[in-house]
């Protein structure tokens, strides 16, 4: 006797979500009528289109060429000597969290665009960059490194930083270097000691060595991540804005100009050296909102990014400045 299989059963069978997708895709036919045809309900078809981008059975590829060539992104590329800017069209009604998928989605196309075989990449933290590893497709990019360049934080709203590294060189099939240690040490010895590791010392040197690093840039509001993670707690925070600090690059804080501003802090951090970050020579800064306009303004004022993925409002925003 024949064993029935039914559909649920074949949750995780390829062939089956491959079917959904051509029926979706290719036929155009709406998520309720593969749901009457196949005796499910429409949610359970939506979970199988998205198990099928998640699983990489399918891959929906944007040309890179075709997000970063509008009127909008050669202004802003002449205007701050980037080579490319790729822009998210989200409109001036768009909410939040609206604008930040669609600017990480945009970012993830890009990435397979700027990303080489061989390249070696920095990857920063916080939720754009999240959002960028939720969104990456499942394609490899060969001989590819992948290096965790902050150190490990608690933080309830932020993927922590070795899980956004590991999860990006997953995408893309990459070898992962994750850093071993916390972000923020308890004293300025503890931290000279810990850098003295030899797994730490060798992770810390490829930073001088990275092709490309990925990195979103923050605003120092009451809600920054500088905040929720731990990194800053409020007083430090209201005396690093005291003395100009409009926003921070991994684990590096700059002033309205771009120019770096030290702070005691980052003698007890793991992470990055800003000099790291400028000798890197592709340098991808993702961002979205209106309240991260002076920090993206100072970071490309100072010349610390090359390639920008931005929402339309905050293009236009750096324009009209």
């Amino acid at each position: 006797m024949a064993t029935r299989i039914s559909p649920a059963s074949q949750t995780r069978d390829d062939a089956y979500l491959a079917n959904i997708a051509l029926l979706y895709y290719q036929e155009g036919l709406r998520q309720n009528d593969i749901a009457t045809r196949l005796g499910v309900s429409r949610a359970t078809i939506v979970n199988y289109l998205k198990e099928s981008k998640e699983r990489g059975i399918v891959d929906i590829r944007v040309n890179g060429q075709s997000l970063r060539s509008s009127l909008l992104s050669k202004e802003l590329s002449a205007r701050y000597r980037l080579t490319d800017v790729y822009v998210a069209h989200v409109g001036p009604e768009a909410e939040a969290n609206f604008s930040l998928r669609q600017t990480a989605r945009v970012a993830a196309m890009a990435f397979h665009d700027i990303v080489s075989p061989g390249d070696v990449i920095g990857v920063a933290w916080g939720e754009t960059v999240k959002q960028i590893a939720d969104n990456l497709p499942l394609r490899r990019i060969a001989k590819t490194e992948v290096c965790q360049v902050i150190g490990s934080m608690e933080s309830d709203r932020l993927l922590s930083a070795e899980d956004c590294a590991i999860q990006i060189a997953n995408r893309i099939g990459a070898r992962c270097h994750t850093l071993h240690a916390p972000a923020v040490l308890s004293s300025v010895q503890l931290a000279e000691s810990l850098r003295e590791e030899p797994s730490i010392k060798t992770q810390l040197q490829r930073f001088s060595s990275l092709n490309v690093i990925l990195t979103s840039v923050g605003g120092l509001s009451e809600n920054t991540h500088v905040l929720s993670s731990g990194i800053l707690d409020r007083n430090s925070l209201e005396e690093l804005t005291q003395k100009g600090a409009v926003g921070f690059i991994c684990s590096s804080f700059i002033k309205q100009d771009g120019s770096p501003l030290s702070f005691p802090i980052q003698d007890r951090m793991i992470a990055i050296q800003f000099k790291d970050i400028l000798r890197t020579p592709k340098r991808i800064m993702v961002a979205s909102g209106q309240h991260k306009l002076k920090a993206v303004k100072a970071a490309l004022d100072g010349g610390h990014v090359t390639h920008a993925v931005l929402d339309d409002q905050l293009a236009l925003g750096l324009l009209n400045e």
